[in-house]
């Protein structure tokens, strides 16, 4: 199977945005690139109130000084190509209103032409929560549970309606739907982490971890299996289950090599809803 690639979009201030993202989408759609990336930071705080990814004493790298939006970046590069697909590698979705946000892609991906892949995470960063104002830090697992609930919502068929926490849709046509369903990846490390991957997502954005099983999961991954389904072994990166099939709910392999692992990392896909596959 051929490698795809994907590239990280320029996003930083030693760039000119209005020249080189599309300059740089181009010529890697020219290329032969399958795939074009945007990473988030939302400040730089002076002086860092935490280390870099939470960790004490790790200084931020000075590349993430004046990081340009990451959904503004990608419709330069929507605007510039007509292949390659535009991904998030990730949206800190807890920044965000739901709403919005789940508005804002689905406009994104019919403009597109449906080429839009969502990949949302946490984030680590205590500042940015407190500049972005939607909801503490300590409650980030469930305004992205919430956020989760409220694409699908809106990308799906009218009336929208949602009740939750935080966003109330009373019964409302919200358009334009994305050309295709838009497939959602998650950055996925802690067990509710990985439980919110196999009940709700398309896909694992590893960040540069491998397939071996997490640890202490004793050769079984952690999440597996799914509320309702049959004991047995991931079979992506355990043993076969009993009957040498592979499990449902398990996440199918589709190895994505990147240009910038650190902000567009392999990707491993599973086919969840009918009508849309990609292998």
């Amino acid at each position: 199977m051929a490698t795809r690639l994907g590239l990280g979009l320029p996003q930083t201030r030693r760039f000119d945005l209005g020249r080189d993202v599309p300059d740089v989408a181009r010529a890697a759609e020219r290329t032969g690139y399958d795939s074009l990336w945007v990473f988030e930071r939302a400040l730089f705080p002076e002086p860092a109130t935490q280390g870099l990814y939470g960790i004490e004493g790790l200084p931020w790298p000075e590349s993430y000084r004046g990081v340009a939006e990451p959904l503004v970046t990608l419709t330069l590069a929507a605007a510039a190509t007509e292949r390659a697909e535009l991904g998030t590698s990730v949206l800190v979705a807890p920044l965000h209103v739901p709403f919005q946000l789940a508005r804002t892609l689905a406009t994104l991906d019919a403009a597109a032409g449906g080429r839009v892949v969502a990949g949302f995470g946490t984030g680590w960063s205590h500042d940015e929560y407190a500049a972005a104002s939607i909801r503490p830090f300590a409650e980030r697992g469930a305004v992205l549970d919430e956020l989760l609930e409220v694409c699908r919502a809106v990308w799906g068929p009218d009336p929208v309606a949602h009740e939750g926490p935080t966003t109330r849709i009373a019964p409302s046509a919200v358009g334009p739907k994305p050309a295709r369903p838009i497939p959602v990846l998650l950055a996925a490390a802690g067990p509710r982490a990985r439980r919110r991957l196999v009940d709700h997502a398309d896909g694992w954005m590893p960040v540069g971890a491998g397939a071996a099983p997490w640890p202490g999961s004793g050769g079984r991954c952690a999440s597996w299996p799914p509320s309702g389904a049959a004991p047995g072994r991931c079979a992506r990166c355990c043993a076969p289950t009993p009957a040498g099939t592979r499990p449902r709910s398990a996440p199918r392999s589709g190895p994505r090599s990147t240009a910038a692992p650190a902000r567009s990392p392999r990707i491993w896909r599973r086919t969840r809803r009918p009508g849309w596959r990609r292998s």
